[in-house]
């Protein structure tokens, strides 16, 4: 699949947080151990 380029600008504190989110945890495999600060593992 090709990589999904996305820019947000100006939307605050709560959008960052998502888009950092994602980015943290985005290699995370529904096999892995339980993350912290993840419901589902998927």
């Amino acid at each position: 699949m090709g990589k999904i380029r996305l820019a947000i600008a100006g939307v605050g504190n709560c959008a960052s947080s998502l888009i950092q989110g994602l980015e943290y945890y985005k290699d995370v495999g529904e096999n892995d151990q339980l993350v912290p600060g993840l419901m589902h593992n998927v």
